[in-house]
């Protein structure tokens, strides 16, 4: 428990972190990798180069100073970065390393202003806070590895088929080279790979989404490969999957993990809303209500460029045709001739609140998962408050570092 002064003290330091955040975190990331280059095997480069995870982290700190008296208010949040750590492998002691320079680096951009109070009041809350998050981790990493199937860290799966499914991506199925059971998992969560592509000095790691439903013997991802545009490089994974990686290869996964699951115990209907990539994990949910053979009333609505781009679109119009509590719907921003001719998509532009409302029987009283880029995430949870859905009602997840969807005002 933290005394009455340390969070006095702690939360007279919100103003300060709602301006300097970003530069302490970046200035954290900076020196920790200096002298702990190891942890360069264990984080995003490309979403340390964007900004994106000091961003994250410079949220996180804001949040937990904001609600330092009451932090069961961040604990969603709090989870979800820890079913992101349990993946990744971090280990309990590497908490005494961020530890350590996260409060350097408040002292180091703060100068005089972080006095001895201000960190000390600032060790007390992070070891706290640790372990909060150490507690929660050790449970998951329990359960992983315990489950049928389970396993700890990382397991070599062997690239067994290889699947173009649109001109930006590519389906790849995994097998255990062991031979053994593989881990079972929730529609909507996701596997971490780690590889060391030529000429890397480090080990890179990233996460994807399951876009099959459970139960197979196999693991299915689909990769969007990521090419540069404006400031931002090739993705090197993903680029390293689509051209080297063939079928036969070998790759390390850790279990699957993540807390964006659908609610398969929940008998209204429910909407599947997602953009480009962001598919991937709806198409999980959505072969998962097939093979459970429920009732509930499903829309599925995507957004994509055009349908050269457009994965998976014949496998959900088969599904919606033969399935009379399915109806898909596609949004083309631009459409191709051939699109046009045959008829490939339901509106061109963007979708909004007016057009999803005519989709949906009952918008009100529907279950809605959302994935896809932040721009159109931030669009959609938009679209959905206008037209009156509950914010409970709203699941969301995000392909990498956490962003609000909602106004700072409204979020934690």
């Amino acid at each position: 428990m933290l005394s009455e002064n340390t969070i006095r003290v702690i939360k007279s330091t919100v103003p300060v972190l709602e301006v300097h955040g970003e530069a302490i975190t970046s200035h954290f990331y900076k020196t920790m990798f200096a002298h702990h280059p190891e942890l360069l095997n264990i984080f995003n480069h490309a979403n340390q180069k964007q900004g994106r995870q000091q961003a994250a982290l410079a949220n996180m700190v804001y949040a937990a100073a904001l609600h330092i008296d009451n932090l069961a208010a961040v604990l969603p949040a709090v989870r979800q970065v820890a079913h992101k750590h349990r993946s990744l492998g971090i280990a309990p002691e590497q908490y005494e390393i961020v530890g350590t320079y996260l409060l350097k680096a408040i002292k180091d951009v703060l100068g005089d202003a972080a006095t001895e109070e201000i960190i000390a009041a600032w060790a007390d809350a992070y070891n706290v806070i640790a372990g909060v998050f150490i507690g929660l981790e050790k449970d998951l990493y329990t359960a992983s590895e315990n489950q049928n199937g389970g396993w700890e860290g990382f397991r070599s799966f062997q690239v067994a088929r290889k699947v173009k499914e649109s001109d930006l991506i590519t389906s790849f199925y995994l097998m255990p080279t062991d031979g053994n059971p593989i881990a079972t998992y929730q529609p909507g969560q996701y596997i971490s790979l780690r590889m060391k592509p030529e000429g890397n000095a480090y080990a890179q790691i990233r996460q994807y989404s399951l876009s099959e439903a459970p139960g197979k013997p196999y693991y299915r991802i689909s990769v969007k490969r990521e090419s540069a545009r404006m400031e931002r490089p090739d993705g090197v994974i993903s680029t390293y999957l689509h051209g080297h990686i063939t079928e036969g290869d070998l790759v390390e996964l850790s279990a699957p993990a993540g807390d964006f699951t659908l609610n398969t115990e929940d008998s209204r209907d429910v909407v599947l809303l997602s953009g480009g990539v962001g598919l991937t994990p709806m198409i999980s949910m959505l072969n998962t209500l097939v093979d459970s053979k429920v009732q509930r009333s499903v829309t599925f609505v995507h957004a994509a460029l055009n349908g050269e781009v457009h994965a998976f679109r014949d496998h959900v119009k088969t599904l919606a045709e033969q399935h009379e509590n399915i109806q898909a719907f596609y949004c083309y921003t631009q459409p191709t001739p051939d699109d046009r001719e045959q008829s490939r998509f339901h509106r061109e532009g963007y979708i909004d609140a007016a057009w999803l409302s005519q989709m949906i029987h009952e918008p009100l009283e529907s279950d809605y998962y959302l994935t896809g880029s932040v721009s159109f995430m931030q669009s959609m949870y938009a679209a959905l408050s206008e037209i009156g859905v509950s914010p409970e009602n709203i699941h969301y997840e995000f392909f990498g570092p956490k962003t609000n969807l909602i106004p700072a005002s409204e979020a934690i």
